[in-house]
């Protein structure tokens, strides 16, 4: 479909015309929107799987595990809490605000949202973030990522089959389509993809004062730090997972590895060991193995790994056909090196060793890159990893573990900086799609006149005491 200004201005139009009818406020409208929207995704589940296969050849265990299983407890998890979340607040206004001693929080939708999806995980990220969208009481225009173009189909698909699209509907397309929408004037806007189209996107939305809620993978990726006290056979096999999954391009991967010396080139074995034990001694040519997007991202992550060729110890090899690149080990890799100074987005893995009695340099060096959306580490010094998750900036992670925090009910998902602002998930993403709108509720008997002119000292003196 082709979309032009005027067309995408009467797609929004037509959908803040329904919000201002008033139908989403009603908490039943929505539970039965959410209800209608985890059906679909079990109706069209088959197509889903298909459609990730088609544009990342993730295999169908894989596509469960990483977008619908997750979107389905997403889905219900926000269903399930809705009735408690939207129920205003009520508090005590306090005796300075005598007679009016009531006042209430009301939870209010923002209005006609966009939500721009990315091609990574094209369906959790698409509508999960619309389940959000729904239970705050909005409508929502979905903008699908055209490097995903199956997935980008049957999200599309699935939605007009759900929903009018008044209430929600699908754009696809590229970057124009995208500028296009934000040039109308959204009440809130969610991104989810690179700080660099953040920027954009933000600056777009700054001419309107519009909202933002960005999730974003960091300018300078994600740190895994692995001390010599750590079960190194339990670290490399959950990291070789990581780095495994998606080939690499999920925004809370690991982007390097500081290993303390003294076990690097023993971690580094056990690494290469995990990856040729989960996928073979030829991972591109492994159909479990995904793809990486398109042929510029495997000729960029091949170009990188050639750049260190002489440092690879594991992988190192592609699939040009297939557009698989296999898991590759560099080691050994210093702080200042370009490979661990941007975002990766691929399977490409540097191993940076560090000296013990320079730990506390390296986590200077961590915290003075911009801020990942993840941080992980592995220890057996409990008061070690609850200093260092306490006092570096973040935006979620692990210890001895990988990824897994994302999959926990009731807490954020959020960056900071440039990871992001905001945060969803559960009762997380209904306030990220709300905003609390306080109202006191006023007296009408027993006024005081300590506000009103004239002032005096006797009304000073009275309002200090009940201050106190």
């Amino acid at each position: 479909m082709e979309y032009t200004k005027e067309s995408l201005g009467r797609l929004v139009a037509a959908q803040k015309e329904y919000f201002a009818g008033g139908q989403t406020l009603d908490v039943s409208f929505r539970l039965e929107m959410l209800k209608k929207l985890y059906e679909a995704v079990k109706k069209h589940e088959a197509a889903l799987i298909l459609a990730l296969g088609k544009d990342l050849c993730r295999a169908p265990q894989e596509a469960y595990l990483t977008d619908i299983g997750p979107l389905l407890t997403e889905i219900g998890e926000t269903a399930k809490g809705l009735k408690k979340w939207a129920r205003p607040e009520t508090h005590f206004s306090g005796f300075s605000c005598f007679p009016s001693l009531i006042t209430k929080v009301y939870k209010m939708p923002y209005g006609t949202c966009l939500i721009i999806s990315p091609f990574n995980f094209p369906v959790l990220l698409s509508l999960g973030v619309l389940a959000a969208a729904i239970a705050g009481g909005n409508t929502a225009v979905l903008k699908v990522s055209a490097k995903a173009p199956a997935c980008a189909q049957a999200v599309a698909e699935l939605v007009a089959d759900t929903f009018p699209s008044e209430y929600v509907t699908v754009v696809k397309g590229g970057h124009e389509a995208a500028d296009m929408l934000l040039e109308e004037r959204f009440d809130k806007i969610f991104y989810t993809g690179s700080p660099r189209v953040a920027k954009h996107i933000m600056a777009e939305a700054a001419k309107n004062l519009t909202p933002v809620g960005l999730e974003l993978g960091g300018e300078t990726g994600n740190w895994c730090i692995v001390r010599k006290d750590a079960d190194l056979k339990d670290a490399a096999r959950k990291i070789a997972f990581m780095k495994i999954l998606n080939a690499g391009q999920v925004c809370i991967n690991i982007n390097q590895v500081a290993v303390e010396e003294s076990v690097a080139e023993k971690f580094v074995q056990a690494l290469a060991k995990a990856i040729r034990k989960q996928l073979g001694e030829a991972p591109e040519n492994n159909p479990e193995y995904p793809r990486l997007i398109s042929r510029a991202a495997y000729e960029k992550c091949a170009a990188e790994a050639e750049t260190y060729r002489d440092r690879i110890v594991c992988g190192g090899k592609g699939n040009e056909e297939t557009l698989r690149y296999a898991p590759t080990v560099i080691y050994s890799v210093g702080t200042d090196e370009e490979i661990v100074n941007h975002e990766l987005f691929c399977p490409l893995l540097p191993i940076v060793p560090y000296a013990a009695e320079k730990e506390e340099q390296l986590l200077q060096t961590v915290s003075s890159r911009e801020h990942g959306l993840a941080l992980y580490v592995f220890t057996k010094d409990k008061a070690w990893a609850r200093r260092v998750m306490q006092s570096l900036q973040y935006g979620g992670g692990c210890v001895n573990e990988v990824c897994l925090h994302l999959m926990v009910k009731g807490v954020p998902f959020n960056g900071t900086g440039h990871s992001g602002m905001g945060a969803y998930h559960g009762i997380w993403g209904f306030r990220e799609f709300t905003h609390p709108s306080t109202v006191l509720w006023g007296g009408t008997h027993f006024n005081l006149s300590l506000r009103e002119h004239p002032y005096t000292q006797k009304k000073l003196d009275f309002l200090k005491k009940v201050e106190k």
